[in-house]
């Protein structure tokens, strides 16, 4: 049974610099590209960043890019993803995902197995 677990979220102040985390067990970490994704109220799940099971091309949604990194330790089974400059409007539920099969990097329909969420705010 493949379990996904994300860690980290927090309340901040506009410009914190949160970090993210999610592990992965019962499937062979390495062999899979994954995804972070957050989720607004009301809203479909949207894709955040991408990175392949070598840890290389990571891909990151426009809103996002240059202010978050995303990385993994394929050795601990650890992904990340380093958020700095946040805004009120990064404010949501991230999920971590795993088991892309095919289709787009940041699109959710390609990945088979999920985390439960972990909140972030942004707030002054």
């Amino acid at each position: 049974q493949v379990q996904v677990v994300e860690s980290g979220g927090t309340s901040v102040q506009p410009g914190g610099s949160p970090r993210l985390s999610c592990t992965v067990s019962g499937l062979k970490f390495d062999n899979y590209r994954m995804g972070w994704f957050r989720q607004y109220p009301g809203k479909e799940r949207e894709g955040v960043s991408s990175i392949s099971g070598s840890g290389f091309t990571p891909s990151y949604a426009d809103s996002v890019k240059g202010r978050f990194t995303i990385s993994r330790d394929n050795a601990k089974n650890i992904l990340s993803l380093q958020m700095n400059s946040l805004r009120a409007e990064d404010t949501a539920i991230y999920y971590c995902a795993t088991g892309f099969n095919h289709g787009g990097w940041l699109d959710p329909r390609s990945y088979p197995y999920w985390g439960q969420g972990t909140q972030v705010t942004v707030s002054s």
